[in-house]
């Protein structure tokens, strides 16, 4: 039996005989160089597979300290990787997932709840995510509210 405990932004997987923690570290951005070489794989993926966000883009926010890069951490190194933006709107301000990527997604995904208590300190209204469909099977709390349509042209 697989017991998972979330203590603020840490997780605790108890199961097998093995105890992992797991938690949320936002990189500071004067570190941020230091860490993005072993970060940039999985945002890369994710940038690749929804093809909402270059990678270059989510690069240069981060690098620049536009946006901020948060892992999923745990003994064994990087679970998961995301970068965040906080952007004005008429509706307020709003925390922007620009890109997320990773493995073992159960294990990680609630550590969103850290990501949102950001927003919600920063005086954020919401949290936005920019991603493919199916992330609305397993986020909590998480509304369907436009599309991005596409059209392909020729040059």
């Amino acid at each position: 039996m697989k017991e998972t405990n979330v203590d603020g932004n840490n997780l605790t997987s108890h199961g097998g005989g093995s105890i992992v923690s797991l938690g949320l570290v936002c990189v500071d951005p004067s570190r941020v160089r230091e860490i993005w070489p072993h970060a940039v794989a999985l945002l890369r993926s994710a940038c690749r597979r929804t093809t909402l966000n270059a990678l270059d883009d989510v690069e240069s926010d981060v690098l620049s300290g536009r946006s901020l890069l948060w892992l999923a951490w745990a003994e064994g190194g990087i679970q998961a990787t995301a970068s965040t933006i906080l952007i004005n709107s008429d509706i307020g301000k709003v925390c922007v997932i620009t890109a997320c990527g990773g493995t073992g997604m159960k294990r990680w995904l609630p550590l969103l709840d850290g990501i949102e208590s950001y927003a919600r300190d920063e005086g954020c209204t919401r949290v936005r995510i920019y991603g493919r469909k199916g992330w609305l099977r397993v986020l909590d709390g998480y509304r369907e509210k436009h599309i991005i349509m596409d059209k392909e042209i020729e040059a």
